[in-house]
C-alpha cells in the first residue's frame, strides 16, 4: 500500500483499538495537569502503530506523543498521536481521535485523522486533495464554499487555552486579541478534530499556542490539502499556530501580533 493507504489504515486501527479498550474500562494518569492525562489505551495504540510502521516502513523515523522515538535513515518521519483529546476520551466524549502525519526535510507530506465514535476519517497531503470518508473536500478551493476570502469577523474560531495560561499576560493578551476578533469561539478539546472540521468547513478557523508536532502536523496537512492556509507566528516568546482560509489566517496573525508586549 502507498503512504496514504498506510496512514488511513493505521489511524483507523489505532482509534478502534483505543475505543475497544475504553469500553473495557480505563483509568487516567496525570501528566502535566488534571486535564493533561494518559491512559493504557494511548500507550497500546501508539505501540501498535509503532510496530506496524517498523514492519511496513523500516527505513523511516518515528516520533510519538507517548515516547516512541526511532531514528530512520530515509529522511522521513512518521508523527503519531494515538489519542488526541485524551481528557475527552476518558470522560466519555466522542470528541477525540487518532492522528498521524508524515514529514520530510521539506515539511509535512500528509496527514490522517480518524474520529472513531463518529466514523469520520480525514486524509490529505501534498499529493492528494483532502477527503472526508473518501469524499473530496473543496472548502477553500474555487469550486468550494469560497471560504478563503471570508474575514475572521464572520467566522467561528476553534481554539484551546489551559485556564492557567490566562493568568499570564504574555499568553493571555495575544489570545484575547485573536479571540475577540472572531464571530464566535469553540473550545472542544481536540486540536486534530478541530482541524479536520476546519478542512471540511464545519469550523471557520483555528488557533492555539505551543503545539507539539503530533497535535499540529496531521491537521495542517489536511487543511492545506483542502485548499486552506496554515501559519505560525512567535509572540511574547510563544509559538502560535493557526489554520483556515487565507484571509482568516492573515487576520489571526495580525491579531496575535497586536498582543505583543514590548
Amino acid at each position: 500500500m502507498d503512504d496514504y493507504q498506510l496512514a488511513e489504515a493505521l489511524v483507523r486501527e489505532a482509534g478502534t483499538l483505543a475505543l475497544m479498550m475504553r469500553q473495557g474500562g480505563l483509568e487516567g494518569q496525570r501528566k502535566t495537569s488534571i486535564s493533561d492525562v494518559v491512559t493504557a489505551a494511548d500507550h497500546a495504540a501508539e505501540a501498535y502503530v509503532l510496530e506496524q510502521l517498523q514492519r511496513c516502513r523500516p527505513e523511516d523515523g518515528i516520533l510519538g506523543e507517548e515516547g516512541s522515538s526511532v531514528a530512520g535513515s530515509s529522511g522521513r518521519t512518521w508523527v503519531i498521536d494515538p489519542v488526541d483529546g485524551t481528557y475527552n476520551f476518558l470522560h466519555g466524549s466522542t470528541y477525540w481521535c487518532s492522528a498521524i502525519a508524515l514529514k520530510d526535510a521539506s515539511g509535512v507530506v500528509l496527514g490522517a485523522i480518524f474520529q472513531p465514535e463518529e466514523d469520520k476519517l480525514w486524509l490529505g497531503g501534498l499529493a492528494r486533495t483532502a477527503t472526508l470518508n473518501g469524499e473530496r473536500l473543496s472548502t477553500f478551493h474555487s469550486d468550494g464554499a469560497g471560504r478563503s476570502g471570508t474575514p475572521l469577523a464572520e467566522l467561528g474560531a476553534a481554539t484551546y487555552i489551559h485556564p492557567g495560561w490566562l493568568a499570564d499576560p504574555m499568553c493571555a493578551m495575544p489570545w484575547h486579541a485573536a479571540a475577540t476578533s472572531a464571530a464566535a469561539l469553540r473550545m472542544l478539546g481536540s486540536g486534530s478534530c478541530d482541524l479536520g472540521r476546519v478542512a471540511d468547513g464545519q469550523l471557520g478557523c483555528w488557533f492555539q499556542h505551543s503545539c507539539p508536532e503530533w497535535d499540529w502536523l496531521p491537521g495542517k496537512a489536511i487543511v492545506r490539502a483542502a485548499g486552506g492556509s496554515a501559519d505560525t507566528v512567535r509572540v511574547n516568546g510563544l509559538d502560535w499556530f493557526m489554520a483556515g482560509g487565507s484571509t482568516a489566517v492573515r487576520e489571526l496573525r495580525e491579531a496575535l501580533l497586536s498582543g505583543s508586549v514590548g
